[in-house]
């Protein structure tokens, strides 16, 4: 296993086991104290056990080599995983929202909830930073968009408890019960916020879309410092798990030997693996000077980013 799967695996092992044990105080304070906002928190904190659990399999799914069904690798699988992980936060949101509103307008008036909810919820906050600032920390340094998605729901996590605190210590303060779910109310609408986010993120992968205009201005920087390359157009770049793959055309001069315009090529190669990191494959395609072909497949060309940058 590769050192950077072996990283998302250790990220995973800290985000199950103390998620587990929030979750669990949680749900069994939140019962105890009589407290549908942080019991709801509990359960949040149960999809992030999911959550971690989930990454922890698709960790050993991505150490597969690449097969002649899978020639690009298992790499995807992490995207996939995020895909899945923004349904499961979507979903426990969608869960708490019905089960509060249900209790707002038909449950019978509720008693101002236990201190030990207070307590509980604090600790959280502390866990959950230490959690969130782990998973960053690792997703960081081994380019897992898996992990920074986990790190962004646990910062969520932390917003949510916040709320939950301050409302609790309102309903205790002014002796207004209600205001437990109406806090739980506002938790629920966050996590819908949070999966629908990661999701519209993730897409963009699954999309083979990519936004980054700083990569392909690279490209074509590199293909700048080889002699006889020009004209570098219809530069493509799509991402899988951490890797890049980029297509790209370029111009040599007519009647040029095969080899010669081989050679061109692998040195563009070259020098785009020499300025960005994680580069997967590179497709260089070689044509005439001055070529035109009509229907070809879109790509980006330096110039349409250079008049980007003007405007």
């Amino acid at each position: 296993m590769t050192e950077r799967l072996q990283g998302i695996r250790r990220a995973s092992l800290i985000g199950l086991w103390g998620n587990a044990v929030l979750a669990a105080s949680k749900i069994g304070v939140g019962i105890f104290a009589d407290s549908l906002a942080v019991v709801g928190d509990g359960l949040d904190s149960s999809t992030d056990v999911v959550i971690s659990f989930m990454t922890l399999m698709v960790a050993r799914y991505m150490a597969k080599p690449s097969d002649k069904e899978h020639p690009f690798g298992h790499g995807r699988a992490e995207t996939i995983a995020t895909s899945a992980l923004a349904f499961i936060v979507f979903f426990a949101g969608a869960q708490l929202l019905v089960r509060t509103v249900g209790d707002l307008l038909y449950a019978p008036a509720r008693e101002i909830p236990h201190a030990a909810a207070l307590w509980v919820t604090g600790v959280s906050i502390a866990g959950k930073l230490l959690l969130a600032w782990s998973q960053r920390w690792f997703g960081k340094r081994y380019k897992s968009d898996m992990l920074l998605a986990n790190s962004r729901n646990m910062q969520g996590d932390v917003f949510i408890s916040a709320a939950i605190l301050i409302g609790l210590f309102f309903s205790v303060a002014l002796d207004l019960p209600v205001l437990d779910p109406v806090t739980a109310l506002l938790v629920s609408l966050w996590i819908l916020h949070a999966g629908l986010d990661i999701f519209r993120k993730v897409n963009m992968e699954l999309m083979d879309g990519n936004t980054d205009r700083d990569l392909y201005r690279a490209i074509f920087e590199a293909v700048r410092t080889v002699e006889g390359a020009g004209n570098p157009h219809r530069a493509r770049i799509r991402k899988i798990a951490s890797y890049y793959d980029i297509d790209l055309d370029i111009e040599v001069k007519p009647y040029m030997r095969v080899d010669e315009a081989h050679g061109i090529a692998v040195r563009v190669e070259r020098a785009i693996r020499g300025r960005i990191e994680n580069v997967f494959d590179v497709m260089v395609h070689v044509e005439p000077e001055g070529n035109t072909e009509e229907n070809e497949s879109y790509g980006l060309s330096e110039n349409e980013i250079l008049e980007e940058e003007k405007t």
